[in-house]
């Protein structure tokens, strides 16, 4: 029975009802405000809803206005409020506060994202005197996994993956007091009670049980094995970095030729000794999220070679669970964890996939029996001058919630692109949008989309009203788009151009509702004039957008095939500008890579439309650039020669090559013509030459605030040159920092449109 106040006392009382929005379960929410309520002398009580959080709390005025005032303004570290709605009640001369069970109703509270393992528990698993001393899977409310275990709301153990494990007598003391850090911890667990290690073949059969599993795993990596670790969301491919033998048969068996591999390494002083890091780096690398930050690798890196071949970038992470903090403690040196995948896949997140699928890449597999219900990859990041890029939103991140200041339309549903793909829902007041999905080009990949859809439907009972894809026809997410419409024809169907999407994603992250001049360059995308589209500058708003420039349109020779070899994109510039025989007279090394029959056929392509598709894009120039300065001929992984041409300028001084602007067209020509005449500095020149560009056309609308998106944006080199001749210039200007810059956000912007298009905001 609740303590009840002296009748005198009550008469001065006050009572409130405080209805709490964002991300506030399975943070350590309820144990925060039921401290601060006895701290304060207060009595009532607080519980979960779908909706949030309730509290209702009675006592003195002043104590209430202290009470308020810190529930506002000092939430627990992984807590995010959103909105406070407070209405005064009746006081009940409650004098005791108490924490009550959660009230089932339609879900509305935010998930939350997996988070690194806590300095707190890091200290205990590495005290002897504790009792989780060595424990790799433990975890309080300030860290562990979230997202990767919830199968459905209100945040509570039944409706996770650790509901087979019934905690012991200890643990369910800590999870019952709400003094405890580990109060309603929903994975709280330990040796007696909780999930167990094994580390077996590729056939299944047990190398090691238990404790030994962790100095066994990392014996073998220390003699150059492969070993598939499970992480939060996912299991890695781990193998040592200072091993070239063992990168390159990691690379070989995976059939990863170059791309560049992610490296775990023990310390943030490690990683100083492989890479130069500015203060901003150091900060994203050591904070609670653990993202993958790419950064600049010295030239006597601890790591080989293979690990990131040709390029002056590496990707660094920290250990983020229990189970890697022990590992690597043991091995003091740095690892490969790339995903664990077959390319062009998900990430896997069962030991029996792994063996499956991987038998012939690893040497080992270290699992635990905690089941993986939602799979989510590591995020990536980068640092331009001081502001962090997203390149990929996953763990740490994801999903990650941004409240509406107004009712959205009704329930809408952004199924985005086809590359980097993520799902993006709007209602109520809520934006959420979902980890990294990746690249739907495979049947499993279409298939994660699909799981990862029916999870966030199931997670707040949503059925769209709106669906929303982008134009181009042939993209899986427009093709599901479609059946769903087809198959419920009650609902909207609203398409967006992919590069007004990318700058309403940067519009999304800002609450930006003013037209905007954006600059969306990219790679490809679909235009809404049946080519495709990819150096545009669009002034936009949330209702619509005119294309105010774009790059001089050429042709892609080979379609696809010209995406693989830049070589096909250079000589395609070529022929625009020169006659068939003064190209092939050239002594150049992107038309010498081909006999003189295959320029021919190429040229005859070009000539008659053959498999050429118009292109207007910059991800494309950049690929010309490359094979003209003979950085790349072909490339191996998406991106590549963005990647080449900022190492290469880096060690140049930029020779004076510039556009031509006429018209709204953004003419190459000259810029061409002049890297044939002066090859030496053209990396550093067409990066200057970019910059330069973008700064012209943001003087000719004054005042317009400028926009920055698309996935040519995640070359830190341009990004921080043009934001550092922004302010030069006083110019004011947006580039996302919390959500990618590249095709990850284009649910996003999505969504965006679709929020005012149909009515939520004129």
């Amino acid at each position: 029975m609740a303590e009840r106040m002296p009748l005198s006392a009550a008469s001065t009382s006050k009572r409130f009802r405080f209805r709490i929005r964002g991300i506030v379960q399975g943070v350590g929410f309820r144990p925060f405000v039921y401290q601060l309520a006895v701290r304060e002398g207060l009595g009532g009580h607080v519980l979960n809803d779908g909706d949030g959080v309730v509290i209702e709390v009675e006592g003195a005025p002043a104590a209430l206005e202290t009470f308020e005032r810190a529930l506002r303004g000092a939430p627990p570290p992984l807590a995010r409020i959103d909105e406070v709605a407070c209405e005064p009640l009746a006081p009940q001369g409650e004098g005791a506060f108490v924490i009550r069970g959660s009230e089932s109703t339609s879900a509305k509270t935010m998930v939350s994202p997996d988070m690194a393992v806590c300095d707190a528990c890091a200290a205990e698993l590495r005290d002897p005197a504790n009792r989780r001393y060595g424990y790799p899977l433990i975890n309080c409310t300030d860290c562990g996994p979230r997202y990767s275990i919830i199968r459905a709301l209100p945040y509570d153990r039944p409706q996770t993956s650790m509901a087979p494990f019934a905690m012991c007598p200890r643990c369910a003391a800590e999870y019952n007091d709400p003094a405890n850090r580990r109060y309603h911890a929903q994975p709280i667990s330990c040796f007696e009670c909780g999930p167990t290690l094994s580390l077996t073949d590729p056939s299944g059969a047990a190398i090691a049980e238990e404790e030994a599993c962790v100095e066994k795993a990392s014996a073998l990596l220390a003699e150059g094995r492969i070993v598939a670790v499970k992480g939060m969301g996912g299991f890695h491919l781990m193998c040592d970095a200072t091993d070239g033998d063992a990168v390159q048969r990691l690379r070989d068996r995976k059939r990863r030729p170059s791309k560049p591999l992610a490296v775990m390494f023990p310390s943030l002083t490690m990683i100083r000794e492989a890479a130069e890091l500015s203060e901003a780096e150091e900060r994203l690398i050591l904070s609670n999220r653990r993202p993958i930050v790419v950064v600049k690798k010295k030239a006597d890196a601890l790591c080989a070679e293979a690990v990131a071949p040709g390029i002056d970038r590496i990707g660094v992470f920290l250990p983020y669970t229990p189970l890697h903090l022990l590992m690597m403690e043991q091995l003091q040196r740095p690892v490969v964890a790339t995903s664990a995948n077959i390319s062009e896949e998900p990430i896997l997140t069962d030991a029996r996939q792994v063996r499956a699928k991987l038998a012939h890449v690893v040497d080992a597999v270290l699992d635990f029996d905690r089941e993986i219900v939602n799979a989510c990859d590591d995020s990536v990041a980068t640092v331009a001058g001081d502001r962090t890029l997203m390149l990929r939103m996953a763990r740490g991140y994801a999903p990650r919630s941004m409240p509406l200041p107004f009712e959205a339309p009704g329930r809408i549903l952004a199924v985005g692109a086809n590359q980097k793909s993520t799902i993006a829902l709007g209602f109520d007041k809520n934006i959420v949008l979902s980890p990294h999905i990746g690249d739907l080009v495979s049947l499993d990949a279409f298939e994660y989309f699909e799981r990862t859809l029916e999870t966030f439907k199931r997670f707040y009972a949503f059925e769209p009203d709106i669906v929303v894809c982008d134009l181009h026809p042939g993209y899986e997410t427009t093709k599901w788009a479609e059946a769903f419409h087809a198959a419920h024809p009650d609902t909207a169907l609203v398409g967006v151009q992919h590069h007004y999407a990318h700058a309403l994603a940067c519009m999304a992250e800002y609450g930006l509702e003013e037209q905007v001049l954006a600059f969306c360059f990219d790679g490809t995308g679909y235009g809404s004039d049946g080519t495709l589209w990819g150096g545009e500058v669009l002034l936009a708003d949330p209702q619509s957008y005119e294309r105010a420039y774009h790059l001089r349109p050429f042709r892609l020779l080979g379609g696809e095939q010209a995406v693989r070899e830049p070589r096909r994109v250079a000589l395609s510039l070529l022929f625009e500008c020169y006659s068939f025989d003064e190209v092939l007279s050239m002594a150049h090394p992107a038309v010498q890579s081909f006999s003189a029959a295959e320029l021919k056929t190429l040229h005859t392509m070009w000539q008659r439309e053959l498999n050429a598709p118009v292109s207007s894009s910059v991800g494309r120039l950049f690929d010309a650039v490359a094979s003209l300065t003979d950085t790349a001929q072909m490339l191996g992984y998406e991106g590549e020669s963005g990647l080449l041409l900022e190492a290469a300028a880096a060690a140049q001084t930029p020779e004076p090559f510039a556009f031509d602007l006429h018209d709204g067209v953004i003419d190459w020509e000259p810029l061409l013509r002049r890297m044939l005449e002066a090859p030496t500095g053209a990396a550093a020149g067409f990066h200057a030459a970019l910059t330069e560009l973008i700064v012209t056309i943001a003087a000719r609308h004054p005042g317009v605030p400028v926009v920055l998106s698309g996935g040519v944006f995640q070359n830190r080199t341009l990004t921080a040159m043009a934001c550092a001749a922004f302010e030069r210039r006083g110019i004011r200007y947006y580039v996302q920092r919390e959500t990618p810059v590249n095709d990850g956000s284009v649910a996003l912007g999505q969504l965006y449109h679709a929020l005012y298009r149909q009515g939520g905001r004129k």
